[in-house]
């Protein structure tokens, strides 16, 4: 007989699987596996609806949206798509494109609330949040000049990658739900042929306008890389592959931080979105403590941490006394912290420059031990900063390189940047 554990499983792989392989046979999947697992009407209310009066300004404002966890910090949702989108409109855009691009969107905020809506004390985001972003080529194509927007190009040449990882898009739409159904419906209503979207009719679509050039799926949450990626060494209730948990209360800057003051359509942000493969099997072949060293910081112990960073809480404990003394603790250990490395990209007063918009394991079809990240900042260069210091080559140490961080262990399959315009001019922003 199946036990309740092994039946949970299959559910996640089921509901993984759809989401990847998307289409109507898969949301159908999906919904009835997400929904009490016996089938429900595809054309009537399913989750609650939104309020599009009481959205916030921001397109990257998420944070007062999303479920908080146990040690107060915003969680991630566990699911998310990412559509590469080609655009297929009007160069200039007419009226009438920006028309159908508003209503589309807007409809998604109709039929699913912004994110876990005002209440974020529950413990599952059953809304939406999405964001789109205009490419670099785009923004040349209508003569929006976006200061503080690198071409992914650039980007990749200034942190020493190859040019030719640049993402062929001209916009991304990145959307983000605790259910993965949530996700597969608001695709279907916008590049498909569905009539309804929770129970709300569809009236338009984004067919005219873009074309999916790729679709990327993630999988986000404890427990969740263990059960999706093939490797025994990730500790069964890690959030991330890595086995530490991530993303804490004082490496979140506020919004405010990320967003836009000056140049065209201020309130808005940028986005950089790369995908990037981990040499599992290199780093599970070393000792824990190690691995702990080199994730957070050579003075952090096992007492402080724990096993995957449980014991910290909502604090990382990376001080300003740890990055002062990185060629001190690297000369007594050998060995560099990632977070250690990150927090010497911070601002005068230490806070974060990026914000992490969302970081899953990919469940598309990909090689090996691959990840999607994504990061909201003011302009990308200040992601740029923070890579940067990731690297071997900005530590005149004598230190292993599989020593310095994590950054050995990871391999950039893709980067692309996008400019994220404020809500109220989403639709083909252009000059004009």
């Amino acid at each position: 007989m199946t036990s309740p554990e092994d039946r949970g499983l299959s559910r996640r792989t089921l509901i993984k699987a759809a989401l990847a392989i998307g289409g109507s046979s898969a949301l159908t999947a999906c919904q009835n596996a997400e929904l009490s697992g016996t089938p429900s009407p595809t054309d009537g209310e399913q989750y609650p609806r939104g309020d599009p009066t009481a959205l916030p300004d921001g397109q990257h404002s998420w944070d007062e949206y999303l479920v908080q966890s146990v040690h107060g910090t915003e969680t991630q949702s566990q699911h998310q798509l990412i559509l590469g989108l080609e655009y297929t409109g009007s160069v200039p855009p007419t009226d009438e494109d920006r028309e159908t691009v508003e209503s589309a969107l807007a409809q998604l905020e109709q039929a699913f609330r912004w994110g876990s809506g005002a209440d974020t004390s529950g413990s599952i985001n059953d809304g939406l949040l999405f964001l789109i972003g205009y490419a670099p080529r785009y923004c040349s194509s209508v003569d929006l000049e976006v200061p503080g927007l690198q071409t992914p190009e650039t980007m990749l040449e200034t942190l020493g990658e190859d040019s030719s990882l640049a993402a062929p898009f001209d916009a991304v739409l990145l959307l983000d739900s605790d259910y993965a159904s949530i996700l597969l419906a608001a695709e279907q209503a916008l590049f498909s042929d569905a009539d309804t979207l929770n129970g709300l009719p569809v009236d338009h679509r984004l067919t005219d306008q873009f074309d999916i050039v790729e679709r990327r799926t993630g999988v986000l949450g404890k427990g969740r890389p263990a059960a999706t990626i093939d490797n025994e060494d990730i500790p069964k209730n890690a959030p991330l592959s890595m086995g530490f948990r991530a993303g804490f209360e004082n490496s979140l800057p506020p919004e405010e931080i990320a967003t836009r003051t000056e140049g065209p359509y201020p309130g808005g942000t940028t986005l950089v979105l790369s995908r990037v493969r981990t040499d599992l099997e290199s780093w599970y072949d070393q000792p824990h403590e190690d691995r702990r060293k080199e994730m957070y910081c050579p003075a952090h112990t096992h007492e402080e941490v724990g096993e995957i960073g449980d014991r910290l809480g909502s604090d990382s404990k990376i001080t300003e006394e740890n990055v002062d003394s990185i060629a001190e603790l690297a000369e007594e250990h050998g060995i560099i912290g990632h977070a250690q490395k990150v927090a010497s990209a911070r601002s005068e007063d230490f806070t974060t420059q990026i914000l992490r918009r969302s970081e899953g394991v990919a469940t598309d079809t990909v090689h090996g031990s691959t990840f999607n990240f994504s990061s909201i900042q003011d302009r990308t260069e200040k992601f740029v900063e923070i890579r940067t210091a990731m690297s071997v080559d900005s530590y005149d140490l004598d230190v292993p390189e599989d020593k310095h961080g994590i950054v050995s262990y990871l391999e950039t399959l893709s980067r692309s940047t996008y400019f994220v315009p404020p809500r109220a001019a989403r639709a083909l922003p252009s000059n004009r």
